[in-house]
């Protein structure tokens, strides 16, 4: 799958805050100009550089040895991308293709640990609450989550409308995740009623192979009648956890749900007008709403 990277080297200081705000998910260094055949070892320096690297060392080392040719495609194809609008993605057809190797394999479990079909029937037993109120359906669902590791949520239906019709013009979006060194990107997809993410540097190392990480699952079973839609994720514990999970949902409100409308003009401007998309916005509007805060330490926790 072809990513999106951003060429925006420099502009790391543009925005400042209490940490460095560099990118850093979705920035690779520069690449060094080479030629010959020392030009994939160079790429291949260069990837290594990214802080967010040794998350996916084991993976792309092992792609190294055991087939490099396709390493070396792989690293010549991260020029090619750099040329490509912010907004150029297929994470769509990366998605149906998961889902087509999946059916193939005839379970429902798709790569990754995702359950496939993951329908409200399999989670909550719905004639059984037929009879009871939105308020009694949410403290049912609040209650019984509460004890798991995971994401959830009761969206009243009105906010879900408007999130729903706005993921049919703008299906795909950038969010940024505030980490220690700075924030890691990640490209939301909707498909279906199902919204995956994946990382920026994890579409960069692994192309089309590379899974969700994040899949957030909408019920929208109960909406006309009892006026809520119920929502529950799965996710990838290698590389996220529950508060940051949190955050990215917290964020499909933020600018799917706004009534801000410059924050929702990112999201068509990342979907329909891709060369004027601007990532520095991304981290701006997180900032200003105060998501992801206690994500990153405080000043001073740290020790050198």
């Amino acid at each position: 799958m072809a990513a999106p990277l951003l060429q925006a080297w420099g502009l790391a200081g543009a925005l400042r805050s209490r940490a460095a705000l560099r990118p850093l998910g979705l920035l690779a260094p520069p690449c060094r100009e080479a030629t010959g055949p020392g030009q994939g070892q160079g790429e291949a320096a260069a990837l290594e550089e990214n802080p967010f690297y040794g998350k996916y060392r084991d993976k792309i080392q092992e792609l190294r040895r055991s087939s490099p040719d396709v390493f070396e495609s792989r690293m010549e194809k991260r020029n090619e991308v750099k040329k490509q609008p912010v907004g150029y993605s297929k994470q769509g057809e990366f998605i149906r293709c998961m889902e087509e190797k999946a059916e193939g394999l005839g379970t429902k479990a798709s790569k990754g640990g995702f359950t496939k079909e993951k329908t409200l029937d399999s989670v909550l037993n719905v004639e059984m609450v037929k009879d009871k109120s939105a308020e009694e359906i949410k403290q049912i669902w609040n209650q019984y989550f509460s004890a798991k590791d995971t994401v959830y949520a009761v969206i009243p239906a009105e906010k879900f409308d408007l999130i729903w019709k706005r993921a049919q013009k703008c299906p795909s979006f950038l969010y940024a995740l505030p980490r220690k060194e700075g924030y890691e990107f990640f490209v939301g997809q909707w498909s279906g009623t199902e919204l995956h993410f994946t990382s920026l540097i994890n579409i960069q190392t692994q192309g089309e192979t590379a899974p969700s990480q994040l899949v957030l699952y909408h019920y929208p079973e109960l909406q006309k009648e009892k006026g809520i839609v119920l929502m529950t994720a799965e996710m990838d514990s290698k590389f996220l956890v529950v508060h940051e999970a949190q955050c990215l949902a917290n964020q499909v409100q933020l600018f799917y749900a706004t009534d801000r409308s410059e924050t929702y003009k990112l999201v068509e401007t990342f979907n329909h007008r891709s060369s004027e998309f601007k990532y520095m916005s991304v981290i701006a509007e997180l900032e200003q709403s105060g998501l992801g805060g206690g994500l990153r330490p405080s000043q001073g926790s740290d020790k050198s």
